[in-house]
């Protein structure tokens, strides 16, 4: 398995020469620049290279008019224990999905553990044992952020005090375990949220036994932080009770992968009509029974724009900077402090589109010609996706 080392610095870096720069920004998703300097991880400056600082770079990348994108980020997945997952038993499914452009990822819970606790002392241990280990270990330099209890009956207050001070920020998803009621939910959710940890509700029928159907009405009594796979994980909700949800909650809408397609699109265009794209974030869903899709997300991108009729630029935004802003990171912006999290793009070899927003557009999936997490470059041109017209060059000084 690749590990990256937790806090290495990557000195100056200098991101030259790119094509077109997605912002990540759903109000301003396109920038007018074509350079990126970064400095130890955070980028430091964005605009025209005769603007910027160039100088005394450890890394020059030369983009060759590629796009430059915020790293993709998978606002709901499933990790258990390193780059493994007994769901599917493979091992390397979190490297492989950095090869998707892909650099950050969020547990909505370690629910495929093997004999997985549901005790409230050993829910407790796994959650924090599990935010520790990722803390501590990122698969090809993927940044998951995992250790997501699956709340049961009998926790109290002091129980999410408690996660809290240990490090855990997240729940995982509310109807995966024992509590499925509407007002119990609530209560423990407004615990949560009491001590800064963030709530993701399960919507639509059962997906692993032991779940359960959570209807619009528990969705909404329970008014978690995150809908969680609104379009269903895998199945969906009646489609008006889909875009009730949009209307009436004010919360998170989350579109996954390992959902249903048709309420995926109805949800995204819901959102555009009621005029809140900004609440639009996107997940996987995986590890899950229908595999892992290191291409997940960018599956999605291209689902929503090609058959959604929503604009390429703003798609990328679903998975990039809406997710950063409602999942409080410090990435998925191309802004100056931000984190230095990137994923360049081209057109894929032979696509139909003339540039690679209007591929998309046509339904089909970029090439990934490189990948960079806290300005290190973690890989060049992508073993998964289509080969990409033009990849970026990476040139180190010694």
């Amino acid at each position: 398995m690749a590990d990256a080392i937790v806090g290495e610095k990557c000195g100056k870096v200098v991101i030259r020469n790119v094509g077109l720069m997605l912002s990540g920004d759903i109000d301003h998703p396109i920038l007018d620049a074509d350079t990126v300097v970064v400095v130890d991880g955070l980028i430091t400056a964005v605009g025209k290279e005769v603007d910027c600082d160039i100088a005394d770079a450890k890394t020059v990348v030369d983009a060759r008019r590629t796009c430059l994108c915020p790293g993709l980020i998978d606002s709901h997945v499933h990790p258990v224990f390193g780059d493994w997952t007994p769901r599917q038993s493979q091992l390397g499914w979190i490297e492989s999905t950095m090869h998707g452009g892909v650099t950050t990822m969020i547990s909505a819970g370690e629910v495929h553990l093997p004999g997985r606790p549901k005790d409230i002392v050993g829910l407790k241990a796994l959650a924090i044992t599990a935010q520790r280990a990722f803390d501590n270990f990122r698969p090809g330099g993927v940044k998951v952020l995992a250790g997501a209890p699956v709340i049961e009956k009998g926790m109290v207050e002091s129980d999410f005090r408690e996660l809290a001070e240990s490090g855990v920020r997240l729940l995982g998803e509310v109807g995966l375990g024992s509590v499925k009621a509407g007002e119990e939910a609530a209560t423990m959710v407004a615990w949560a949220r009491k001590y800064g940890i963030q709530s993701t509700i399960h919507t639509g029928g059962p997906s692993i036994p032991g779940s359960g159907l959570i209807d619009k009405d528990v969705v909404l009594e329970a008014d978690a932080d995150i809908i969680g796979h609104i379009n269903g994980g895998h199945t969906a909700l009646p489609e008006r009770d889909v875009c009730e949800l949009c209307e009436r909650s004010t919360r998170a809408i989350e579109i996954v992968h390992n959902g249903n397609e048709r309420v995926a699109i109805a949800a995204a265009r819901t959102a555009l009509e009621l005029k809140c794209p900004h609440r639009v974030i996107l997940g996987t869903d995986g590890p899950a029974g229908s595999g892992v899709q290191p291409l997940g997300i960018l599956r999605m991108i291209a689902l929503l724009s090609g058959l959604g009729g929503i604009p390429a630029e703003m798609a990328f935004c679903f998975a990039t900077g809406n997710t950063a802003k409602i999942r409080q990171l410090n990435s998925g912006l191309i802004e100056v402090g931000r984190d230095a999290d990137f994923v360049f793009m081209d057109r894929a070899q032979h696509t139909a589109g003339r540039t690679l927003l209007e591929s998309v557009a046509l339904g089909d999936i970029p090439g990934v010609g490189m990948v960079m997490i806290d300005g290190l470059v973690r890989c060049g041109r992508s073993r998964n996706t289509p080969p990409s017209t033009e990849i970026p060059v990476a040139a180190t000084a010694h």
